[in-house]
């Protein structure tokens, strides 16, 4: 049997029955589940809309990017054209000067005669009766005014082959600055193009600007304090492992909290720290594109006045020709570095990193992926030298294997 609770404990009990919540209505523990299962499907759909929205942009960028290498291969093969057209209108006013000197100097061999030319051609038989002499020596003389006239028949020929030489070279030079003009004209109306492109590009990473780009930037900027080229790698190196693995950790982390935005966040920003692996150096085959228009001047390993070369120089002719990346990868370091004036550093992946100095400007910043063959930025106006360094795991290596030639 049950008893009923002591008086003095009556007003507690009545407490503590007002103050216990009411059980939860089934209506309301059903709405709010089939709110939270519909946050949960427009999150889901939220972040596969932002993933469709990465994927067309990247899509977009990629396209984009293969237009700029098109673009700049017509580029190059304009400048060729250029520069071959310049080059022949240089041999052909060497080979004119050097008619014209042949012809001044046969003038000056022929001046002293032409006095005694010009009366034998006018006066003949009175020239030779003027002249007191034996008959045996005015036979002599006949003869010798014949072989004369031919000696001096053949100079007119020669001289006359000369002429005509020295008007043809005129002629092909005409012809020639028509075809040099047309080549510079093309190649004004084809760079202002690749500049525009170049320059929407900017703008369009500018506004995509995420936070891969931003750690380039800063690891860039970290590296610009070291003092070697070795240096400026080995902390880029080093702050890319330690953006990496705190991505890795921090979409783990996600992961375990059912934070699938976050975890998404973190994978993109782990892929896009990852090393570009698309056609790599491993073998040695010709996969490094000729980065500019010109002649290379010096070789890996010659000697220089700092010792043996690390790298190969090219010298560009001028016009602010473009350089192009040797490589598929990633621009590392794109700044004024020590004595090598405006560096580009790009990671080509397999622990490859291929260096380029020498520029007028720059077109890429840190954090930017780039193609091979893609314009990463302008020689100065006035030409100078282009230098090309390949480097594994930071240190130097002849490029000669892998480098393709140009054109």
């Amino acid at each position: 049997m049950l008893r009923a609770p002591p008086s003095s404990l009556l007003p507690i009990l009545l407490l503590l029955a007002r103050a216990a919540p009411a059980a939860p209505d089934a209506e309301e523990v059903h709405r709010q589940m089939g709110e939270a299962e519909r946050a949960r499907a427009a999150n889901l759909e939220a972040q596969k809309a932002a993933s469709v929205r990465a994927k067309s942009a990247q899509a977009e960028a990629r396209r984009l990017e293969a237009e700029r290498v098109v673009a700049a291969q017509r580029l190059r093969e304009t400048e060729l054209a250029a520069t071959a057209a310049s080059a022949r209108m240089q041999a052909l006013e060497r080979e004119r000067a050097e008619t014209e000197k042949r012809l001044r100097a046969r003038a000056d061999s022929l001046a002293p005669l032409l006095p005694v030319i010009e009366r034998l051609s006018l006066y003949p038989a009175e020239t030779l009766l003027a002249v007191d002499a034996a008959p045996d020596d005015a036979l002599r003389g006949v003869l010798v005014l014949q072989g004369f006239g031919r000696m001096l028949e053949q100079q007119a020929r020669s001289l006359r082959a000369e002429q005509a030489h020295r008007d043809a070279i005129r002629a092909a030079m005409a012809d020639q600055a028509g075809t040099l003009a047309a080549a510079q004209s093309a190649e004004a109306t084809q760079s202002a193009e690749l500049d525009r492109q170049i320059a929407a590009a900017r703008v369009q990473g500018q506004e995509a600007d995420d936070d891969a780009s931003r750690f380039a930037q800063a690891a860039a900027s970290q590296a610009a304090r070291q003092e070697t080229l070795r240096g400026v790698i080995a902390s880029i190196e080093a702050e890319r492992h330690i953006a990496e693995a705190r991505a890795r950790s921090e979409a783990r982390r996600a992961e375990r909290a059912d934070r699938h935005a976050a975890a998404a966040s973190a994978k993109r920003r782990l892929e896009a720290l990852a090393r570009p692996v698309e056609r790599g150096l491993s073998t040695a085959e010709p996969r490094l594109a000729a980065p500019v228009t010109g002649t290379q001047i010096r070789g890996f390993g010659e000697v220089t006045d700092a010792g043996p070369a690390s790298g190969v120089t090219y010298r560009a002719p001028p016009g602010g020709v473009r350089v192009i990346a040797p490589c598929a990868g990633r621009a590392v370091f794109a700044a004024p570095f020590r004595s090598f004036g405006k560096l580009l550093i790009l990671d080509c992946g397999d622990d490859y990193h291929v260096v380029l100095a020498g520029f007028g400007r720059l077109d890429v910043h840190p954090g930017v992926p780039v193609q091979a063959g893609e314009p990463v930025g302008v020689m100065p106006p006035e030409g100078g030298e282009l230098y090309l360094e390949l480097r594994r795991a930071s240190k130097p290596v002849n490029p000669a294997a892998w480098l393709r030639a140009q054109g």
